[in-house]
């Protein structure tokens, strides 16, 4: 429910295969994160709160929220989704089960969302943003998405960070990952270059700047930037992926001159 209200397109017997397990007839939270990951989605964990969930609703976004409705010595663990909250009744209103309009009283509900120390989350959008929102946690999702293999949802995602935070350096390389992976040398440049304005001893960003040169066939550019990077590092652990960069761009270097070569001669 949460991941269609956000538009993604759902198939029901597949999302039940990524999050259903059998041995625990039910599901665990690293499960829901990822199969709405997977859904190209950014699954955002929320602060407990009924503000928070009060935010959300009135955002748009129905809220997933672990409950235990046993008690702690035989806990029933079980996911429900807040669609609203009636505060005239206090009264929560929830997606439970087979039941799509379950009324609990708030301080039922309270009670056994507290059991799970009030976890929920939201499906966001990849070009929108929590309200409240914690930055930390949020570029930790969207990284999450990216390492998920999500990269055009991830590059929308860190693009809604940057237009939040623009000079973060975790968005601006993170951004500046996803487009290289994607082959957007050029714009992956100019964000390597934006986060070493800031930072500009980043052995990441400045290895990563190299890749991207190298990619449009600027090695000389590119051999430099190792040079520099190789400068400003001490990490020996560093140094090695400096050093690995270094041999393949020399091989792309290689590889087109014989290239030209060939050209030439025919």
């Amino acid at each position: 429910m949460a991941l269609s209200s956000s538009g993604a397109t759902v198939d029901l017997e597949d999302l039940v295969d990524r999050v259903y397990l059998p041995g625990r007839q039910g599901s665990l939270q690293v499960e829901m994160l990822a199969a709405t990951r997977m859904s190209g989605r950014v699954p955002y964990v929320i602060d407990g709160a009924v503000r928070v969930l009060w935010e959300e609703l009135s955002a748009g976004r129905p809220v997933v929220v672990l409950q235990n409705l046993g008690i702690a010595a035989i806990p029933r663990w079980h996911f429900a989704v807040v669609v609203g909250i009636d505060t005239d009744r206090e009264v929560v209103i929830l997606r439970s089960g087979v039941d799509q309009r379950r009324l609990t009283s708030l301080t039922t509900f309270l009670r056994t969302w507290r059991r799970s120390n009030f976890w929920g989350f939201v499906v966001l959008r990849p070009n929108e943003l929590p309200t409240g929102v914690d930055q930390l946690r949020y570029l930790k999702a969207v990284a999450a998405l990216e390492s998920a293999g999500r990269n055009d949802e991830a590059v929308a995602a860190w693009r809604a960070a940057l237009q939040e935070w623009p000079n973060n350096s975790v968005a601006l390389f993170g951004l500046g990952n996803t487009l290289l992976a994607a082959g957007d040398n050029v714009s992956a440049e100019g964000y390597f270059r934006a986060m070493l304005k800031s930072d500009p001893v980043s052995t990441a960003a400045r290895n990563n700047l190299a890749m991207a040169l190298a990619g449009q066939a600027r090695h000389e550019e590119a051999l430099r930037e190792i040079a520099i990077a190789l400068g400003d590092n001490t990490d020996p652990a560093l140094e090695r992926e400096l050093r690995d960069t270094e041999t393949v761009i020399v091989k792309m270097s290689r590889q087109e001159k014989i290239g030209e070569q060939v050209e030439h001669q025919e």
